[in-house]
This record gives structure tokens, C-alpha cells and sequence, in this order.
């Protein structure tokens, strides 16, 4: 067994609830502590100098340090082609998204240049981004398709996505979104007149379930992609084929959360939109709600109303959204930050957001705290107060990123 420590501060996340409001008060902090770690999983976490003597191996941290459970990242669409930084500099001028749309932006942008990018060009930037969020503390990232819009494309995506994840040691989670919006080019009638969705039933999710390329479906309800009674019934039947499921909800209208809900979908993402009346039905669900600061940076749009969420009981997580048009900073920490100042959140409320209640987003509850049993992916921060993290808003870069206790970022 490996001890890895000191540790001026270990954060553990232990022992607190899945749902509703925190205080930094229930935090549990341990001073002077190490952590016990064998084949990748926690055995114990306490006093630094006992433990060390059960341990075969010591992994010795120098100065103050400060550690963490890994972070979360629960949303991301970081594999993609090309760039929209023409999109970002029109909305700030004043453009609409239907005026950014005409002129050959929007999402539709990204399916053409993600389509016209190779399989290595599309990996080589892949693991470019892994990499970076990895620097950030992130060791766990969802990774979604969906600028692909057709079934070779798709699952091009999806198979890079797959190459990816034997290239790191960073757990990718795969989710199709091949339902991301109607593609301009698809002609119902050379498909039997099928609608779109019908199409990604019947031809892309067999072949994304036989070479088990993704076992989570997700589905983007707004004005703009798809409707709310389409998308349940597209969602009723990729549950039925054994798909997990989460929804785009309530970006811009609100109502789809509802819709998510009803189909039982693990989370309910952006939620910029939703009403008070979306707010409650959320928060007595067990889908949990992922707010996308991000986006809302990205697009000069209302956050997530995360503090509302958590007093009424919601289970809130935070992702970053990471895409190359509405979201494209890509910094989780950064934005969780931000988001915390506007939205009242407690640190406590914030890490749990990045940690463990992402976790659960995924169906991942093997991780997301520091205790017995748990995978040993951590991040430390060379500074002896736990605070400084949110307080330095993103500029306080981790000293160390460790990976089933092994250090994959950092250097001590």
C-alpha cells in the first residue's frame, strides 16, 4: 500500500447529503493527513505519521498543500472541428442567433467542421483538451457527440471519443447526442420518410449499442432543435433500448426539464430558463440538475438559478459546457467561481457540485469523495486554506492531479 502526504488540509467530502443546500460548516477537514491508497482505491484517510506505518510506499508532498477529490466535469462537447470565434465576436456586437445562424455560424458551423476533420486531427485535439482540463484537476470528463448529424459521422465521433479514453488515464464518459439539432442536409424522404429522430432510433443507436461506443443518449429540447413531445417519445425509446439518458433543458424556454424528469433522465443540463414552477418539479426528482455556467458566460445570458435549486432540495451539479460556440472557455473552475459570487453558493456547495453530485450525474458513485473504498483520482492546491481555491476564481492552478493515486499532473 502506497501513503500519499502530508497534507496541510485534506477536503474529504464525506458523510454529506446528495440533495439540497450546504454550509461550509459541514465540511469535513482534516489537518496534518495522508491517504492510504491500494490498486487505485482509498483504504484510509487520517492522521499522516500513523498511517505511514501500514504503507509500503510513501509518496511524500512538499510545502502546504491542500487536497481534494478530483473534479467532474459532467457536460462537455470538447470533441469538435474548427473554431466559432467569428459567432462569439457577432453576439458581442449585437447579432442575433438567427442573424449568426444566416450569416453560416451556429451549431451547424461546428457539424461542418467537425465533418471535414479526419479521425487523427479530431483525436489529436481531443487529448489536447483532455490534457488541459487534466492540468485543472478535472479526472473525470463526459465527452458528447453530436456534430456529426448522420450515422458515419456520428460514429466518428463516438469512435475517437473511445480511442481517446485508452490513450489517458482520465475516465471519458461517452454520451451519443446525435439528436443535438435537425441537420439542414437530411431528406426525409430518402429515408422513408422517417423523421429525423426516428433515424437515430432505427440506424445510429444499435450500431453506438453493438460496439458499445455509448451508453448514454442525450437530446436537446429548445425551439431551435426539438420539441417537447418528440423528444419524450425518442427519449421513452432510447430507454428502452438500454440507453441511460440526459436532456438539454430549459436553455432558453422552460417546460423541458419537465420532460426529462417524467422519462427518468439522470440529469437535466443549463436550466437557465426554468421557472419556479420547473424549479420545484426538479428538486422532488432524482434527476439532477447541471448548471452550465459557462454558457451563460459564453452568451451574455442568466445563470442557472442554482441557489433556488439547492433550497428547495435539488441534487446540483456544475459542468463547464466546454464547446466551440456558446461555451468555449473551458476553465470548470473558473466558471464554478463566477457562478458562486452570483448565485450565493456556499464552497461547500460548489465542490460537492464538482465532485460528487457530478458523479452522480453520470452513475458514477464509486467517486467524488476522499474515504474508504473510493477511486483514488485527487487534486491538491499549494496553499493552506481550502478557501483560496474558489477565492483565486479559476487563477490558482493545481500543484498536483492524481489518478488512481498516481501522479499524472504535477511535480513534486
Amino acid at each position: 500500500m502506497k501513503i500519499v502526504g502530508p497534507f496541510k488540509q485534506i477536503v474529504t467530502l464525506a458523510g454529506l447529503p446528495l440533495r439540497g443546500a450546504l454550509a461550509d460548516e459541514d465540511l469535513q477537514i482534516l489537518h496534518h493527513a495522508g491517504v492510504l491508497i491500494d490498486q487505485g482505491v482509498v483504504v484510509k484517510v487520517g492522521d499522516f505519521e500513523t498511517l505511514k506505518l501500514e504503507a509500503d510506499q510513501v509518496q511524500e508532498v512538499i510545502g502546504d498543500q491542500v487536497l481534494l477529490p478530483g473534479f467532474i466535469d459532467c457536460h462537455t462537447h470538447i470533441c469538435f472541428g474548427g473554431t466559432r470565434a467569428n459567432d462569439f465576436a457577432m453576439r458581442n456586437a449585437g447579432k442575433s442567433y438567427l442573424e449568426i445562424a444566416e450569416s453560416g455560424g451556429g451549431i451547424w458551423s461546428s457539424v461542418q467542421h467537425t465533418r471535414e476533420a479526419d479521425f487523427e486531427t479530431l483525436l489529436k485535439s481531443l487529448l489536447e483538451r483532455i490534457e488541459y482540463l487534466k492540468s485543472i484537476g478535472i479526472t473525470t470528463i463526459e465527452v458528447k457527440s453530436g456534430y456529426g448529424l448522420n450515422l458515419e459521422q456520428e460514429l466518428k465521433m463516438l469512435r475517437v471519443i473511445q480511442k481517446a479514453s485508452t490513450m489517458t488515464k482520465v475516465t471519458l464518459v461517452p454520451t451519443c447526442l446525435a439528436a443535438h439539432m435537425k441537420p439542414k442536409d437530411y431528406d426525409s424522404k430518402a429515408h422513408s420518410d422517417r423523421t429525423y429522430l426516428e433515424y437515430v432510433l432505427e440506424e445510429i443507436l444499435p450500431v453506438v449499442q453493438k460496439e458499445r461506443l455509448a451508453k448514454r443518449v442525450d437530446v436537446f429540447i429548445e425551439k431551435s432543435a426539438f420539441e417537447p413531445k418528440e423528444s419524450a417519445e425518442f427519449l421513452s425509446k432510447a430507454k428502452q433500448l438500454g440507453f441511460d439518458l440526459t436532456v438539454h433543458a430549459d436553455q432558453f424556454t422552460s417546460g423541458s426539464s419537465q420532460v426529462a424528469v417524467d422519462a427518468g433522465a439522470k440529469s437535466a443540463d443549463h436550466l437557465e430558463a426554468s421557472s419556479n414552477e420547473a424549479i420545484a418539479y426538479l428538486a422532488k426528482s432524482e434527476t439532477v440538475a447541471v448548471a452550465l455556467p459557462g454558457a451563460s458566460l459564453g452568451l451574455g445570458e442568466p445563470f442557472t438559478p442554482a441557489r433556488k435549486l439547492l433550497d428547495q432540495g435539488a441534487i446540483l451539479a456544475i459542468g463547464s459546457d466546454w464547446n466551440p460556440g456558446s461555451a468555449p472557455m473551458g476553465n470548470l473552475i473558473a466558471q464554478a467561481s463566477i457562478l458562486a459570487s452570483y448565485e450565493k453558493l456556499s464552497t461547500a456547495e460548489v465542490f460537492a457540485a464538482l465532485t460528487f453530485r457530478a458523479a452522480h450525474a453520470l452513475g458514477l458513485d464509486e467517486r467524488g469523495t476522499i474515504e474508504r473504498g473510493k477511486k483514488a483520482d485527487f487534486v491538491s492546491y499549494n496553499t493552506d486554506n481550502y478557501q483560496t481555491i474558489l477565492y483565486r476564481q479559476g487563477t490558482l492552478a493545481p500543484s498536483a492531479t492524481y489518478i488512481n493515486g498516481d501522479l499524472h499532473y504535477g511535480d513534486y
